[in-house]
């Protein structure tokens, strides 16, 4: 008899991460389906998604991975056995060789950057496939924090300083306005951007559209992106590049904690769990937005609770939720859809205890991929 969910997770010693290898095959399939119908390349971008013991399987769907530092680099090439295809906000003289090394793309974000590693490029590099980022200018993303286009952004190269064309040895353009977007926002940007940028199309051999791509999302309209990016494809004559994050491992795992008590001050009741909202899910309180819990409901009803998390962080917390039980000490909370940018972007702010990584494999059975130890936070701080 197969375990429901909620006997999985009774068996966690304590709070954990666990993704689900059937859901993130479904997203996979999913986007491998745009990939071929539209032609196109589509690479997993590590800031979103960097569990690299799922990178095999990651491979085996996508052409794959994009890298923002060395260390991302250096991941791609050890353990999904291929170069990368890096863009970093700014290349230092001290690592510029060894990932030039593992790069088989390098996107740079000024004209000066580039001139500056040109002839390094050309003489010890030269399998190496060079573009720059530009800055249409233009975002349907409403967040500040994660609007790349903003005026006065540090990210890519303004119009006006590539009228006259691009430097000799750039072979592509990149960009990136999107967030959790749709097709339309895509569409959209793509109008402003051949307005701008559409006399250097002729003169590239690939044009990366960045990430934003919500492409698993319900609702989102997978033939329509196909029908943009082919029309895109056929009227310049260019490869392109797609490097989702969050689309990957979108609704594929949770992030399961333990009530361990539950507090009571001025009529306001607080669950505390053994997570933390700053430390495991930073873009709930940078976004912000307010995670999906299970067993919990829109409706208000006498089971109505704070969720605090486990730091000393006054802001450790998020506003009420209405359970349709009455939660308790011992039971879980699950948090829903707690894999992309969550892991990848975690501390161990106050020592607080790191929730283990599990893998809920197809056959219904948890794999521990990463125990988590005192150690890991000594190692950090000297």
């Amino acid at each position: 008899m197969n375990k429901t969910e909620a006997e999985i997770y009774a068996s966690l010693p304590k709070a954990a991460y666990v993704l689900h290898e059937d859901k993130l095959i479904k997203n996979l399939e999913l986007i491998k389906r745009v990939k071929d119908e539209a032609g196109i390349s589509i690479i997993l971008a590590l800031k979103g998604f960097s569990m690299w013991k799922m990178f095999p399987l990651v491979h085996d769907y996508l052409d794959g991975a994009t890298a923002s530092s060395l260390y991302e680099a250096k991941l791609i090439h050890e353990e999904m056995g291929c170069k990368a295809h890096t863009y970093c906000a700014a290349y230092t003289d001290y690592d510029f060789d060894e990932l030039a090394s593992i790069s088989e793309h390098m996107v740079f974000n000024s004209v000066g950057q580039y001139l500056h590693f040109k002839k390094k490029l050309k003489s010890e590099y030269p399998d190496v496939s060079c573009g720059l980022r530009v800055n249409p200018g233009f975002s349907k993303v409403e967040v500040d924090m994660y609007n790349p286009t903003a005026p006065g952004s540090r990210l890519g190269i303004d119009a006006s300083h590539l009228i006259d064309g691009l430097p000799e040895g750039i072979d592509g353009i990149h960009f990136h306005a999107l967030c959790e977007s749709s097709s339309y926002d895509l569409e959209e940007t793509l109008a402003v951007f051949e307005q701008k940028f559409g006399h250097l199309l002729p003169h590239v051999k690939w044009v990366n559209m960045g990430g934003g791509h919500l492409m698993t999302r319900k609702g989102y309209d997978t033939d329509h992106l196909i029908k943009v990016l082919k029309n895109f494809k056929e009227k310049y004559n260019v490869n392109i590049i797609l490097e989702p994050g969050s689309a990957i491992a979108w609704q594929t795992g949770d992030l399961v904690s333990n009530i361990i008590d539950i507090v009571e001050n001025h009529g306001i009741k607080t669950i505390m769990t053994d997570v933390s909202f700053t430390a495991h899910m930073p873009d709930t309180l940078e976004m912000p937005y307010r995670p999906d819990i299970a067993g919990t409901t829109d409706e208000i009803n006498d089971h109505r609770y704070r969720i605090g998390g486990t730091s000393c962080l006054s802001g450790d917390f998020m506003y009420e939720y209405n359970f349709d039980f009455e939660p308790r000490i011992g039971d879980q909370i699950i948090f829903r859809d707690m894999i992309h940018y969550t892991v990848v972007k975690t501390t161990m702010f106050n020592g607080v205890n790191h929730p283990d990584i599990y893998l809920l494999k197809k056959d219904g059975t948890l794999d521990c991929m990463r125990n988590f130890t005192y150690n890991d936070y000594k190692k950090r701080m000297n």
